[in-house]
């Protein structure tokens, strides 16, 4: 009976993969039929009530969403001021002239990072390129260089750091929700890993490879174009102003984790629980979006309607996304599954490795990162316990292996493929040698850091 409820598990989640990739059928839509599926199937061996398939995909549902719904539409409205202020120009800018002239790839790799902690990836690309392509032109450092050392920042943090959607969905399905701190530290510093990983390769490849912009480039500087300014400091918010939005809510978050520790709150008394109120993830996010606010030129209709609806507009498919994820992996606790599927996996002792295998394969197969660690994080939950991983460490660094596989790796199927390559002038093949080989480098690197951690935490 095992063997069949794997092999119905595996079935469920080739359906995932299916109407996702080859169907085109929306993740939210595939993840509840594969839901439905799993728990119709249980149920006909006798495994599970057929009475308790619609309760507990409603519970797994409500449980997640009431958890994380708020913070997803919180970090998500303040991307958009980010974007619609300039104020990811302005963050930019500031790094650049900061690290200086001389390392302009690191500088791009530290943009890229920094501004996808709260920005999609791909959003974080289209707001950045013209700010690349302008020091790509002052530099002279080929295009490639810049693009996949841009590129892979982003990437690093997006899959790594709350609040981007898929972290703080993995952390919830982990039940994390309230270690949301130690989730943003420990992503912090895991997320440097993969980013040097990618700007390490982007060095080596950018002399390698040559893109259409490296050619446009080359005509410019024999016409004696040598510089595109593209940021007018006098139309861009403050450098402390463009930060703030990003910086407060992580230090709040970061003194939060701190403050619950046992031994501190003891000693803070009112004032722990103070930083523990504007510590919460959903209190310390509100506190960004009002500094991100006043990003705004002026305080009218079009920021306090358009882009906050926007905002809440781009957030709506996540959510419904996260719930459906949340359900599926309600479904999965719910059958005896888990307990099969431990006692197997358990056989090959696979321990924190079994996350990022999982989360790998299914990212290559299907291309979204977000779906990615939803539905890898429903999955492995359940496992925990089984995979000795049920303490709160052992919980963060299944979230982190689970990151470091929806990193690997981004191909064709993947929305952030075309981003990267179109917006950088690479043709089909030149990506796959540039952008996809560094994200694969990025999620092993990743998972050998997550794996040291291991040796010393569990």
């Amino acid at each position: 009976m095992g063997f069949i409820m794997i092999a119905l598990l595996l079935a469920a989640i080739g359906m995932i993969v299916a109407a996702s990739s080859l169907l085109k059928l929306h993740p939210f839509i595939s993840l509840l039929a594969a839901s439905l599926f799993l728990g119709l199937s249980a149920s006909a061996l006798g495994q599970f009530d057929v009475q308790a398939i619609t309760p507990s995909i409603r519970e797994g549902f409500g449980i997640i969403l009431s958890h994380i719904g708020i913070v997803i539409v919180l970090g998500t409205v303040i991307g958009v001021f980010l974007e619609k202020s300039g104020a990811a120009l302005r963050i930019a800018d500031t790094i650049v002239r900061i690290i200086g002239p001389k390392s302009p790839a690191l500088a791009m790799s530290i943009i890229g990072w920094l501004v996808s902690i709260p920005v999609f990836c791909d959003s974080g690309y289209i707001i950045l390129n013209t700010m690349r392509k302008s020091v790509t032109r002052k530099t002279g450092v080929r295009s490639a260089a810049m693009s996949i050392a841009m590129g892979s920042g982003l990437y690093a943090s997006h899959t790594l750091i709350p609040p981007t959607p898929g972290p703080v969905v993995a952390a919830g399905n982990l039940g994390l929700e309230n270690n949301l701190g130690m989730v943003v530290l420990f992503g912090i510093g895991i997320s440097l890993v993969p980013m040097m990983a990618g700007y390490f390769w982007a060095i080596f490849i950018g002399e390698r490879v040559e893109t259409r912009e490296d050619r446009i480039n080359a005509e410019l500087f024999r016409n004696g174009i040598t510089s595109e300014s593209v940021i007018n400091p006098g139309k861009l918010p403050s450098s402390v102003l463009s930060f703030a939005p990003i910086i407060v809510p992580i230090i709040l978050i970061g003194l939060g984790s701190f403050a619950s520790v046992p031994v501190v709150a003891s000693r803070l008394g009112t004032f722990g629980k103070v930083v523990l109120f504007l510590g919460s993830p959903t209190m310390a996010l509100l506190i960004g979006f009002i500094f991100a606010v006043f990003l705004a030129p002026e305080l009218n209709e079009e920021a306090l309607m358009k882009w906050i609806g926007e905002g809440i507009r781009i957030a709506g498919p996540i959510i419904l996304i996260t719930g459906a994820g949340g359900a599926f992996g309600a479904i999965i606790k719910a059958t005896s599954i888990s307990a099969y599927l431990g006692n197997f996996m358990s056989v090959w002792g696979l321990g924190i490795l079994l996350p990022f295998i999982f989360s790998a394969a299914l990212k290559t197969a299907q291309g979204s990162t977000t779906t990615t660690m939803v539905t890898a994080s429903a999955l492995i939950a359940p496992l925990l316990v089984p995979l000795g991983l049920e303490s709160v460490v052992g919980r963060v660094l299944v979230m982190l292996s689970i990151g470091a596989g929806a990193m690997t790796v981004s191909h064709a199927n993947d929305s952030y493929f075309w981003v990267v390559s179109e917006f950088s002038g690479m043709d089909i093949k030149t990506a796959y040698k540039s952008h996809t080989v560094a994200t694969g480098i990025q999620g092993f690197a990743t998972m050998a850091a997550v794996l040291v951690l291991s040796v010393f935490l569990l």
